[in-house]
């Protein structure tokens, strides 16, 4: 991607951050020019990209203003409401489709929550990829044994010190992903029966892990915005004997909620009270689209730390392929999430552990996030626009502050799993709302991945499902 594109992808995160509003005039090239480190010529290049795509408004011996938005913003969906009946976890084959599909390049992939490598620092991280087989070829071709990497795990501390948790380099097992990390976080504290409290509607993963490891999930209603209903979860500890409770504070999937700092004290002291095991799943932490990096659940639980075990990955930020996690076990759990690790599958690759040292060290990761996060910014923004455009007036989306997920809510006698398979006649792929759910509730809902390249073939693909949808009204 060339400079002022980036410089572009920036100024149009802060236009949907809110940071400079309809009507108001930018900065002048010059103050520009110094905000970002760039040559005018390059904040001028930016400027005019933004006005092609009808952001900015050039105004002759004025300067450039931001264009008021000509579109409604949908409504967010309600927050949901379950049963709080623990139940077996059904119905997940069709997540494997979802998988299946994003090996097909010709297909439009809106289902799978994968960003298109066009949003991953491919070109960058190759430099530390190269550096780490120059410098390290025998170190990287050998097993690197659980924990994990010494200077690897330092590097994630530094890290977690910055969303708030204080933790030392030994504290930290290198996991496959997050997805092994939340399988080992379970298998940690709980046995087959168990009844694991989620967040509803949830990532789908999760669900199969439940499924996998025989036990019941009892769903939890959560809101768009604020996340998990703390008031239904103190209800289910009075009724059900849960051993643990697994959710995304930070930008959750598929909803994108988050949830704010007295929210988080008040779960930490429930489970304090509770003796319950919080799982975090923090995958998508790095990605608001604010400047300030939320706090984790797990700072939250400095003096409770065998409350919370803490899972996240490199797989939504730097690339999927390296399959690099970590998590963080409550100090009397960390000896078995250990050998949990090794039975499993021995090791995680050496050479992913030594490339990611090298790109975290190096800053690369950071100057990523700056760019990433506005990219997100504006790719949730023009689907939303999109959605306002072409699918039915009632249609609810969520707005979320990070992440590159959208939920939708349509009428509620629509079927997101027919419109889904119908949907793969054009190469398109959806995912309905019943795999968010282990008693496939959501059947009017879905979600959107907006972490694709906006083209014309894309923009096409959206005008296609708003016309299948409103078709569906008729």
């Amino acid at each position: 991607m060339m400079l002022y594109q980036q410089i572009a992808d920036q100024i149009s995160g802060r236009i949907s951050e809110g940071i400079y509003l309809p009507g108001q005039r930018l900065p002048g090239v010059r103050q520009l020019s110094q905000q970002f480190g760039v040559s005018i010529s390059t904040i001028v290049q930016a400027q005019r990209q933004l006005e092609n795509t009808g952001l900015l408004e050039a105004r002759p011996r004025s300067g450039y203003y931001v264009m008021p938005q000509s579109w409604a913003i949908p409504e967010r969906p309600e927050a949901t409401q379950t049963d709080l009946q623990p139940t077996a976890v059904t119905g997940q084959e069709l997540v494997l489709q979802l998988a299946h599909l994003t090996n097909h390049p010709d297909f439009i992939q809106l289902g799978a929550a994968v960003p298109d490598p066009s949003f991953m620092p491919l070109r960058t991280f190759q430099r530390s990829l190269a550096k780490t087989v120059r410098q390290h070829n025998e170190q990287a071709a050998s097993y690197s044994f659980p924990p994990g990497l010494p200077e690897f795990r330092q590097q994630i501390a530094r890290r977690m010190y910055l969303a708030g948790s204080k933790v030392k380099a030994d504290e930290i097992l290198v996991t496959n992903g997050c997805q092994e990390a939340l399988s080992l976080s379970l298998q940690t504290v709980a046995t087959a029966g168990d009844i694991i409290a989620i967040e509803s509607p949830t990532f789908y993963g999760l669900l199969q892990v439940i499924e996998s490891l025989g036990m019941q999930a009892l769903e939890i209603p959560t809101d768009p915005q604020t996340g998990i209903s703390l008031t239904a979860l103190e209800l289910a500890l009075e009724q059900w004997d849960l051993t643990a409770c697994v959710l995304m504070p930070n930008y959750s999937n598929p909803l994108g909620s988050i949830m704010p700092d007295s929210r988080k004290q008040q779960l930490v002291a429930l489970a304090v009270q509770h003796d319950l095991i919080l799982i975090e799943d923090d995958i998508n932490g790095d990605l608001g689209f604010s400047a300030e990096r939320p706090r984790t659940l797990h700072s939250f639980s400095q003096d409770s730390a065998a409350q919370v075990i803490y899972c996240s990955s490199f797989s939504k930020t730097v690339s999927q392929g390296l399959r690099t996690g970590w998590m963080i076990p409550p100090p009397a759990l960390f000896q078995r999430a250990e050998y949990l690790k090794y039975v499993s599958n021995l090791a995680t690759p050496t050479l992913s552990q030594l490339a990611l040292t090298d790109f975290l060290a190096q800053g690369g990761y950071e100057r990523h996030l700056r760019q990433i996060k506005s990219r997100y910014a504006q790719q949730i923004s023009l689907f939303t626009q999109a959605i306002s455009k072409y699918f039915p007036v009632n249609t609810r989306v969520t707005q979320p502050k990070g992440g590159f997920v959208l939920w939708l809510e349509l009428e509620k006698h629509i079927d997101t799993l027919q419109l889904s398979q119908r949907m793969l006649q054009h190469k398109i792929s959806i995912a309905p709302g019943q795999v968010f759910s282990a008693a496939q509730k959501y059947g009017h809902c879905l979600r959107l991945n907006c972490a694709q390249p906006w083209t014309p073939q894309l923009e096409q693909a959206l005008v296609l499902l708003g016309e299948e949808l409103s078709a569906d009204n008729d």
